[in-house]
């Protein structure tokens, strides 16, 4: 079994299932709807970067760059190892073991943090903020990437597969934190139905993800986010 630092939280989609979670990376937001948000509020030209739950590393070369030294931190070894291995031509990016509430990073270490579908439950991640504010510079920002479950077509289907999750209390959490809310609306573009399908049975339950599939035809889902973010 992989090394998990201590204190992570289980991410079933990921975590169990890697080959799959690279076909959900490569169909979302084709139209860089995400990164094109975080630009316009902070650059990171130059900066350096930390994604926070870095997962296989999917997003490192893209932050890579522009950024001037960019850190990929993931929980959990066997997906650090993955990450390390998709980064080793560049020589801008280092990928380390370890799990938000203990950040291996020095104090002021990093101007801008991507998190993405790591914090949408809210209460609870408290710890992993504070080192947030520990790591990044005066200037810099913390950018996180949440469901926002009260509109498009992925919103329905995640909320009902958490029926008791509560859209208004999360923000609350965030907006008493200090966060501002960017509503983004992204999209899922797969290339075949078996894809989408392999997609939809790692993040929902099989009777809910079959449903999914009678209801929706084609290879696109409309999926709406938030963008949370804060400059410390």
């Amino acid at each position: 079994m992989a090394e998990i630092a201590p204190g992570a939280v289980p991410s079933p989609n990921i975590w169990n299932s890697p080959q799959v979670y690279e076909l959900e990376n490569r169909a979302v937001d084709p139209d860089g709807v995400l990164a094109g948000a975080m630009r316009a509020i902070r650059p990171w030209t130059g900066a350096d970067v930390l994604d926070l739950g870095c997962g296989t590393g999917f997003h490192l070369p893209l932050f890579a760059e522009d950024a001037h030294r960019v850190v990929g931190v993931e929980p959990h070894a066997g997906l650090a190892s993955a990450a390390a291995r998709r980064t080793r031509d560049l020589p801008n990016v280092t990928v380390r073991v370890g799990a938000a509430q203990a950040l291996p990073l020095p104090d002021a270490s990093v101007d801008v943090v991507h998190v993405r579908w790591a914090y949408f439950f809210g209460p609870g991640c408290e710890p992993g903020l504070r080192e947030l504010d520990r790591v990044v510079r005066r200037g810099g920002a913390i950018f996180i990437i949440d469901n926002d479950a009260t509109r498009s077509t992925f919103g329905g289907w995640f909320r009902r597969s958490l029926p008791k999750y509560d859209p208004g209390a999360v923000e609350r959490f965030w907006t008493r934190r200090g966060f501002s809310r960017e509503p983004l609306m992204i999209r899922w573009s797969f290339q075949s139905r078996d894809d989408l399908a392999a997609v939809l049975r790692i993040e929902f339950p099989p009777d809910l993800a079959d449903a999914c599939l009678r209801e929706h035809p084609g290879l696109e889902v409309d999926y709406a986010v938030n963008l949370w973010w804060r400059c410390p």
